[in-house]
């Protein structure tokens, strides 16, 4: 499996110089602090770009952000991100220090399921194998076989080598992965706040206005955006679809940050941008990564044996994608 992942110089020319000139005193704060508690900041591709190019020291999509942790040395591991990606980043990164700025940085993934429904679907569909996508809790996690990203799912589930699996919890991303298989996948139906968003007859008529725009989106989109699309990735993926075709415009259905961040870094690329903003991500700024760092607030502490049993199905995972 590839890693998802780009450790990033500073972009000044990001922000006009007056801007950057206000950010450059809290900036500077961070990255003495970050000095002080041998720190770094990993920050998902859904930050701002004040974060994104000013203070990360890591960026991607969430499981690939705690294996770049993994392979570091320090000691502090503050997440951009949401409440989740934090626990994964403890999940692999055990010894170390784990802080996520605010709280209530949650997901609408990630909280519509708990462990205990896991454990009733595994009564409902006794000997199934449950396949549980990144975008989960530990507790969630640890009573699963396997993990899965939305890069790597289809391989997953194949990988069982069973008749049928429990995917959870996106609905849209089982369905899709369901139709990259013979695997028979039952369904539990979560869904992401920002990809349910784009319907199918916003895109027809997107279409109807900008014919020759190619158009990217996440598989966590409805199936009828994903019938219209003319490729359909993970986050990576779609980052990577960018780069290497580098179309003179295209319309990228996700979260608006990430076409921001994509836009700064590919500036001959135009994007078209039907985003919507994911209001969790957005809970974390650069002020509150300052308070993070300097009042060592919040850490994320797991149950012991949750994290065991958590980090066994995300290690399966690794190892199908090792193969």
């Amino acid at each position: 499996m590839s890693v998802a992942t780009l450790e990033i110089s500073r972009k000044p020319s990001v922000f006009p110089p007056e801007e950057r000139a206000a950010l450059e005193p809290l900036i500077q704060e961070i990255e003495q602090l970050k000095a002080e508690r041998n720190a770094v900041i990993t920050a998902h591709n859904y930050m701002t770009p004040d974060i994104y190019y000013g203070v990360a020291d890591m960026v991607g999509d969430s499981l690939a952000l705690a294996q770049m942790a993994a392979r570091s040395d320090a000691e502090v591991i503050l997440m951009a991100g949401v409440h989740f990606m934090a626990e994964t980043s403890k999940i692999i990164n055990p010894d170390a220090t784990v802080l996520i700025p605010d709280l209530r940085a949650g997901c609408s993934l990630a909280e519509g399921i708990t462990g205990a429904d896991v454990r009733r679907l595994k009564e409902l569909h006794p000997g199934t194998p449950v396949v549980s996508y990144v975008n989960t809790s530990a507790e969630v996690k640890a009573e699963s076989d396997i993990c899965c990203t939305s890069g790597n799912a289809a391989a997953v589930v194949e990988s069982l080598g069973s008749e049928r699996v429990i995917f959870l919890p996106d609905g849209f991303l089982g369905r899709y992965v369901a139709s990259q298989t013979d695997v028979e996948v039952i369904l539990w139906e979560g869904r992401c706040i920002v990809h349910e968003r784009f319907s199918g007859k916003e895109l027809t008529a997107l279409r109807r206005q900008l014919p020759l725009i190619p158009v990217i989106a996440h598989p966590e989109c409805a199936p009828d955006v994903l019938d219209q699309a003319d490729f359909v990735g993970s986050t990576h993926g779609i980052v990577n679809w960018v780069r290497e075709n580098r179309p003179s415009q295209v319309m990228m259905l996700t979260e608006c940050s990430m076409a921001d961040n994509v836009a700064y870094e590919l500036d001959d690329v135009e994007i078209v941008r039907p985003c919507n903003l994911c209001p969790h991500m957005k809970r974390i700024t650069l002020d509150n990564i300052k308070t993070s760092l300097l009042t060592m607030t919040h850490e994320v502490v797991l149950d012991p044996g949750v994290a065991v049993r958590a980090r066994r199905a995300v290690e399966r995972m690794l190892e199908v994608g090792r193969s």
